[in-house]
């Protein structure tokens, strides 16, 4: 067993039903934020953390995920011969090895697109990321984390506080002691009602989690939805490992929402020198 976090899952085969039409024909992780896909900044994430192993857990219609992660050969040939910079391209170029994929053939909820990575994860603890959850900061969330787990080990959950009227939307955690940003987990609420729940710390789409968590997966046992929940199986490791949460310093957008998606255009937009000052110019006569 590695003590280093090298491999993450991405559960990328969902049909994007929010964001429909625009997802009819394209995954909603190839939806453009600004001009890059939204996955794009999920791998962006996932590497700074020093991730060295991407398994996309994908589903029928997702080959357009992969492509977009090998090499354009007509494209770089076309920009070459009009001596146009390939710059632009290298964060999509993946090295051989780095990106592998799993299907998940049936729509079984979180934890069984995670089950499905079972074999490429082997006996190594390891990273999800939920590409709709676009976490903007620096460093990234993930990076944040991994930092964290080399103190804490065990499994990981990055949380924000959430008000207090919509922590039924959100997994919620029953916090032990706090040591600056991290927590320690005593329980897992899925959805709780606000007058129920044991704190305002919402789970957000990015996690580190033991291999053990297979295991329990394995016996697919349903939960909300009648899906296979991932929340359910890491319920299960409190108390039989070490288990945090940690406050990261990001700001998140719900790209899998069309408010949260139009909102991170324009926050990411904003942040970009090239075409910043044009949106804000925009939004001010707005």
């Amino acid at each position: 067993m590695t003590n280093r976090v090298r491999k993450a899952v991405f559960p990328v085969a969902g049909l994007g039903t929010r964001l429909l039409p625009a997802t009819k024909t394209i995954p909603k992780e190839m939806v453009t934020i600004v001009d890059r896909p939204l996955i794009q900044y999920a791998v962006d994430e996932a590497r700074e953390a020093g991730i060295e192993e991407l398994i996309f857990v994908t589903g029928r219609g997702k080959s357009t995920l992969v492509d977009y992660f090998d090499q354009a050969f007509e494209l770089e040939a076309t920009l070459r011969a009009k001596n146009k910079s390939l710059d632009v391209l290298e964060p999509s170029r993946v090295r051989p090895g780095e990106l592998v994929t799993v299907r998940q053939q049936q729509p079984l909820g979180l934890g069984h697109a995670v089950w499905c990575a079972r074999d490429m994860i082997g006996d190594e603890p390891f990273a999800v990321l939920l590409p709709d959850d676009l976490m903007a900061g620096t460093p990234g969330a993930l990076k944040q984390m991994v930092d964290a787990w080399e103190k804490v080990g065990g499994n990981l959950l990055a949380t924000e506080e959430v008000p207090a009227e919509k922590t039924s939307s959100y997994g919620i955690i029953d916090p032990g002691e706090t040591n600056g940003a991290l927590t320690e987990v005593r329980g897992l609420v899925e959805k709780p009602d606000p007058a129920q729940a044991p704190s305002h710390l919402g789970v957000i789409g990015r996690y580190i989690l033991q291999p053990d968590v297979m295991q329990i997966l394995e016996a697919g046992e349903r939960g909300a939805g009648g899906e296979i929940q991932l929340t359910d199986a890491m319920a299960k490791l409190i108390g039989k490992q070490p288990f945090h949460a940690l406050k990261v310093s990001a700001s998140r957008y719900d790209c899998g929402d069309p408010t949260g998606f139009v909102t991170a255009n324009i926050a990411m937009a904003l942040e970009r020198p090239d075409v910043g000052p044009k949106i804000r110019d925009y939004l001010k006569g707005v």
